[in-house]
């Protein structure tokens, strides 16, 4: 961020303290704002503590006094701090070669000592404009980026439970590394991974999203990294798979701790070398891809219990984001309902336009064992029901008694997961695709817990 001050900012760095004076008192009578440093290291410390418009530092230090290194050496460190700061070099050993090899690594401008003083501050002035330009820049693109996310006005987060989640997010977001998402089912790892893609450079590039735990030992190779034509009986064409049309962007892998041990290998490959062969072909092909997943199993307990690779779990979680249940952030409730009121009352046509206190004090005081996801249904469910602008309590077919919920407490993540399917099923007449729809699974992974639980 910029100063209030409306003066520009100068860093003057140089190891001779009348150069410093004599700078400074001519940046004064010029309009602006100087600071002065006398070694690499003060250096460091003002950029890294305050913001300048521009840094006009020397290329000769202690270390030595005529090679330049030194100053050249510190460039790359100031390009890393903050590769928006226009830096003019100077020195009175330069030379065309070390003039060059300042610009090269990074300095906008060139100042041979003794300097002329309306030639330096047409530098400054210049080197100051186009830095502030650059930045504005910077900004106009993260903005547009956030805009173009069609899925930001869905992470709805002011909970004190949310804070952290929304700072790593604002922190990984932008980089290339890859992120795993856990928490419960319907805790929003869909919307979080989208957030993730909209704040990255990629952007302007296709967020690939594929429920990888749905999909059968037949179809996963042809579905991740495609076909040929004749590669099985049914391949009548080529086929692009998932990783491909990723290209560039980021592919979302869904409900990755449902995978085989045979498909963690095959995709531990590709996320170790960028590199896969389609079905039935020869020929390899090489992807850029951000790999963001999501479970909601404890992949370290997979891992020990020997059903999950080690090797890929590195691969997956170079930052993990742990998303709270819904009733560990019951500040949000409100804001998710009136998010979810308007969202399904515009795709019924129906005009609800509010909650009675009834049926606010039951969303709160709900468990909510199914997150987000039954939140949204459970409206739903209301605005159909309702039978004016107003959803009432009973419109939202919560009747878990107190005794149900104090329960619910006591039991564990599985005897959790079990009740919650087999409450979900009783409440769509035994309908697994719908019964699937509202939990946020797939057919399939709804079936393999049907089996587990022996339901």
């Amino acid at each position: 961020m910029k100063s209030s001050n409306s003066f520009p900012r100068v860093l003057i760095a140089d190891d001779q303290p009348d150069v410093l004076e004599a700078l400074r008192l001519l940046l004064k009578s010029e309009g602006f704002q100087a600071e002065t440093a006398a070694s690499p290291a003060q250096i460091l410390s003002a950029i890294d503590t305050r913001d300048y418009d521009v840094a006009l530092i020397d290329l000769n230090y202690t270390r030595d006094t005529t090679s330049g290194q030194e100053g050249l050496d510190l460039l790359a460190q100031l390009q890393a701090m903050d590769n928006s700061l226009p830096v003019v070099v100077m020195t009175a050993w330069g030379s065309v070669d070390l003039a060059v090899e300042a610009m090269r690594r990074g300095a906008r401008d060139f100042v041979q000592k003794p300097w002329e003083n309306e030639r330096l501050i047409s530098i400054l002035r210049t080197q100051i404009e186009l830095g502030q330009a650059l930045r504005r820049g910077q900004r106009l693109e993260a903005e547009n980026q956030l805009l173009r996310s069609e899925h930001r006005s869905k992470l709805i987060a002011e909970s004190s439970a949310m804070q952290p989640v929304l700072q790593v997010i604002a922190r990984v977001g932008p980089s290339d590394a890859n992120v795993l998402i856990t928490g419960e089912n319907g805790t929003g790892k869909g919307v979080v991974a989208s957030v993730l893609h909209s704040i990255s450079h990629r952007a302007n590039k296709t967020l690939v999203t594929v429920n990888v735990g749905g999909l059968s030992e037949g179809v996963f190779e042809s579905e991740l990294f495609g076909h040929i034509k004749g590669a099985y009986t049914d391949a009548k064409t080529d086929r692009v798979g998932r990783f491909e049309l990723a290209d560039e962007g980021t592919l979302f892998l869904d409900e990755i701790a449902n995978i085989s041990m045979p498909q963690q290998a095959k995709l531990l490959r590709v996320l170790e070398t960028g590199e896969f062969e389609r079905v039935g072909s020869s020929k390899t092909r090489k992807v850029n891809v951000r790999i963001v997943s999501a479970t909601n199993a404890d992949l370290h307990a997979e891992v020990a219990a020997g059903r999950f690779r080690q090797d890929l779990l590195f691969r997956l979680n170079t930052v993990e984001i742990r998303l709270p249940a819904v009733r560990d952030r019951r500040e949000d409730i409100p804001l998710l309902a009136a998010h979810f009121l308007k969202q399904n009352a515009s795709r019924y046509r129906k005009l609800v336009t509010d909650f009675d206190a009834a049926a606010m004090r039951a969303m709160t005081e709900h468990q909510w064992p199914g997150n987000v996801s039954e939140l949204d249904h459970a409206i739903e469910r209301g605005v159909l029901m309702a039978q004016g602008t107003i959803i009432k309590a009973s419109d939202l077919g919560l009747y878990q008694s107190s005794e149900s919920s104090a329960r619910l407490e006591e039991m564990n993540l599985e005897d959790v997961e079990c009740y919650l399917i087999k409450k979900t099923l009783a409440r769509f007449d035994g309908n697994v695709s719908k019964a699937a729809e509202a939990l946020g699974l797939s057919r399939s992974a709804l079936y393999r817990r049907l089996e587990k639980f022996g339901l």
